[in-house]
């Protein structure tokens, strides 16, 4: 069974505030004289499901284009944190992860519904030593249903930091409503984008056998 954790991509979706909207223009119609339909996007790097590259918060960190691919497929399992508040502490953290050791990829939902037609400036982020030690356990990638791992007025990006630390990956907007707790293989690619600082996924779940 597939899970599509990907949230849709359409002119009335949230984004940042003050970053790219998403606007898609259709520039050659199927028609008589054309015998095709060709569209133009316009979006942010971060649009929807994304990983952000190292090059998003190191001015020497690697572009979307130049990161393993490693990191974005293979075993995960997802947890749920709904009670956690605006700051996924490590105590709490450990209390939801009580089983060791734990796989290479970790996906965090912390909404009871994504906010898929509004903006929310009050979403969940993590703690610094929260990711610390999920990097110790041997954890390559992190991925929420939040738009970041800091909070929305952050200048410090201590979370996204502490990451960079322990060489890990980042997947953040993933629609995770109707995924239970549990083990999967998580399928989330980025796109070869060469010299730029995320890069939209399509991110699904594969159940285990």
């Amino acid at each position: 069974m597939l899970y599509d954790i990907t949230p849709p991509l359409c002119a009335d979706m949230p984004v940042w505030p003050g970053d790219t909207p998403f606007d898609a223009q259709r520039t050659w119609s199927l028609s008589g004289a054309c015998p095709v339909n060709v569209s133009r996007l316009s979006l942010s790097t971060h649009t929807g499901a994304h990983a952000d590259a190292p090059l998003h918060y190191q001015p020497d960190g690697l572009s979307a284009g130049e990161v393993d691919l490693a990191a974005y497929l293979g075993p995960c399992r997802v947890v749920h944190c709904l009670d956690a508040g605006p700051l996924l502490t490590l105590s709490y953290l450990q209390t939801r992860l009580p089983d060791a050791p734990l796989p290479p990829r970790l996906l965090i939902r912390s909404y009871r519904q994504f906010p898929l037609q509004h903006w929310d400036d009050d979403f969940m982020a993590l703690t610094p030593d929260a990711i610390d030690w999920l990097g110790k356990q041997g954890v390559q990638l992190i991925g929420v249903d939040t738009a970041s791992l800091d909070p929305v007025h952050s200048k410090t990006l201590d979370a996204h930091h502490a990451v960079a630390r322990h060489g890990m990956a980042i997947l953040e907007n993933l629609l995770l409503d109707g995924v239970p707790e549990g083990d999967y293989e998580l399928i989330a690619l980025p796109l070869k984008l060469m010299g730029l600082d995320a890069s939209p996924v399509r991110a699904v779940l594969r159940t285990l056998p």
